[in-house]
């Protein structure tokens, strides 16, 4: 299960013998609502009284949550929601929903898990945006180039009645699935063991021609291309011993992915490049959500939107405290054990960056897939849109001081 840094000294074997007892979901509610390390007698208890109360009374919709490689461990270094929402929905519901919980890529995994949910084999889903792109084209319309100048202006954004008209309702028109909340991070290349002895890269320049893994984005590759990072398709599995073994200079990715994928012992400098969305959300088949009663889709909403306050200051405070990616860096974080150097690029370079890249400098790069993407949204200038929301907060708010709204109020 790789739940052992919280779990102290639980075995796996204990682990599955309390879920068998109690159920994998009830179990991993519960070691998701501990703190800190826990004994087995106090997982025990409290997977026993998790279990009583949702089974208090029998549930009217039991709903499977396809979290991809997540467990109650990882969840608490990439802080994204996927087990406060559905514990909240749950108690919001008094347990007329219940939610199978199924982490740890068994029933689907990053590039998969939307397909499963489009396919209704699961009901739920959390997975980047960037992997699930394949299987929901439209995903896209987030990764365009330097369109976020940074976190603050991504939680803007989600929290915008406009991300109503411009992400959610093409996104559940085209491709069936209802976007319930994300967490927010900017994605950079993170430099592999070959990068170790070498200085902290403080020009982009160092980075022009290494080769890097891409996701599943296609507006990604677009920038990798035009800033020569060289994107090279590899398997979110096989990017470890891609970096361990130099076969590629580096993957681009946010901070709290190296840090909850395990990825930090072969990452040696990450880079904070900013240039396109690292967004983990959790989304629902939209014909599951409409055939819930309407004060059950109320509670849905209502529990994604809380879902979404806690990703924005949870999140916030892992990447400080826990991944440490900060500057100074905090003694004891997964970065700081691991060696890894956050490379902080000065305004100029993200700018040179910016400027060679972005639709707004480099429009030609993009027309095929803003054509694309504003057919689809029916007619919307997508990137000026997104742009211009974006743009609505300062770019250098603090990303936990932006004010929370329910988007789907206007």
């Amino acid at each position: 299960m790789g739940i052992n840094h919280k779990m102290g000294q639980i075995s796996r074997r204990d682990l599955f013998r309390l879920a068998g007892r109690y159920g994998m979901s009830s179990t991993l509610l519960a070691a998701g609502s501990f703190g800190g390390a826990m004994s087995l007698a106090n997982l025990a208890s409290a997977a026993e009284s998790t279990y009583e109360r949702r089974f208090s009374k029998p549930a009217k919709h039991t709903l499977k949550f396809g979290a991809a490689g997540f467990n109650a461990r990882n969840l608490l270094i990439e802080r994204a929601g996927a087990l406060e929402f559905a514990r909240d929905l749950e108690s919001r519901t008094d347990g007329e929903i219940r939610i199978e919980f199924i982490g740890d890529n068994q029933i689907c995994g990053q590039l998969s898990c939307v397909e499963k949910t489009q396919q209704g084999i699961v009901d739920i889903y959390a997975a980047s945006t960037q992997n699930s792109a394949g299987g929901a084209p439209y995903l896209n319309v987030l990764d365009y180039a330097f369109m976020f100048p940074g976190r603050a202006s991504q939680y803007h954004f989600m929290y915008h009645p406009k991300s109503q008209e411009i992400l959610r309702d093409p996104l559940e028109k085209r491709h069936g699935l209802k976007f319930l909340f994300s967490h927010c991070e900017l994605r950079g290349i993170q430099l592999g063991l070959s990068w170790e002895d070498k200085p902290t890269v403080t020009k982009l320049e160092e980075l022009f021609g290494t080769k890097n893994r891409v996701t599943g984005t296609q507006l990604g590759r677009i920038a990798m291309q035009a800033l020569n990072l060289n994107p090279v398709p590899v398997a979110w599995e096989e990017t470890l011993d891609g970096l361990k073994q130099g076969l590629i200079d580096g993957a681009e990715t946010w901070a709290s992915a190296v840090a909850y994928a395990n990825m930090s012992p072969v990452v040696s400098q990450c880079v904070d490049l900013k240039f396109f969305c690292g967004t983990e959300h959790t989304s629902m088949n939209a014909s599951v959500f409409d055939g819930l009663e309407g004060y059950l889709q109320d509670a849905v909403m209502e529990s994604a939107y809380w879902a979404q306050v806690h990703v924005q200051a949870a999140n916030e405070a892992a990447l400080v405290k826990t991944v440490g990616f900060s500057d100074p860096q905090l003694p004891g974080t997964i970065f700081a054990q691991n060696n890894v150097r956050n490379a902080f690029l000065a305004d100029d370079q993200i700018k040179m960056a910016e400027e060679m890249c972005s639709p707004e400098f480099q429009p030609q790069l993009w027309t095929e897939w803003r054509d694309r993407l504003n057919k689809w949204s029916g007619g919307l200038d997508t990137y000026q849109e997104i742009y211009d929301v974006a743009r609505e907060v300062p770019a250098d708010m603090l990303p936990e001081n932006v004010e929370p709204r329910r988007w789907w109020k206007g």
